[in-house]
C-alpha cells in the first residue's frame, strides 16, 4: 500500500499530494491487493462526513483510497514511530499544521519500501513503477 498524510483544508501541498495519489490510484486500479491509506493529521476539523467529501473530489475508488481520521496523538506517534515522517500541529505555520509530502510504499511485510515526493511527478511515475515491481516479489 502506499500512505501519506494530509488535512482537508491545506492549500500547500495537499492538493498536488492528492492529484498525483489520483494517478497512483488510476495506474492500480485493477490491483486488488493494493490500496492507499491518507492519514489526516487534523482529526478535529476532518470528521468522517468531511474526509468522505473530500474524497470525493479527487475520484477515490471506494475500497481502493481510504481517508483515515481517528485520535490526534495516535496519528502523530503513527507517522513519527512507525512510517518515519513529520505530522504535527504547529500554530507558528499559516496553516496550523506539519506533515510530510511523502508517499511511503509498505509492503506486506509492514516494510517500507520507498519514499517518494508527492508533489513531484517524476517522483509518483517511479513510485508507480516500483509498485509494480513490488508486486512481482510475491
Amino acid at each position: 500500500y502506499v500512505a501519506n498524510f494530509f488535512f482537508a483544508t491545506c492549500e500547500s501541498i495537499c492538493p498536488a499530494m492528492n492529484s498525483q495519489l489520483t494517478r497512483v490510484q488510476q495506474a492500480q486500479k485493477d490491483n486488488p491487493d493494493f490500496i492507499i491509506l491518507s492519514h489526516t493529521v487534523n482529526p478535529m476539523h476532518d470528521t468522517a462526513e468531511v474526509l468522505f467529501e473530500y474524497a470525493g473530489k479527487y475520484g477515490a475508488i471506494k475500497n481502493k483510497w481510504h481517508f483515515l481520521t481517528g485520535d490526534k496523538k495516535a496519528i502523530y506517534r503513527l507517522a513519527k514511530e512507525d512510517y518515519l515522517v513529520n505530522a504535527l500541529q504547529d500554530d507558528g505555520t499559516p496553516e496550523g499544521f506539519i506533515h510530510s509530502e511523502a508517499l511511503l510504499l509498505v509492503d506486506e511485510q509492514h516494510r517500507i519500501r520507498g519514499i517518494y515526493d508527492g508533489t513531484d511527478s517524476l517522483q509518483v511515475n517511479k513510485l508507480i513503477s516500483d509498485i509494480t515491481i513490488l508486486k512481482t516479489e510475491k
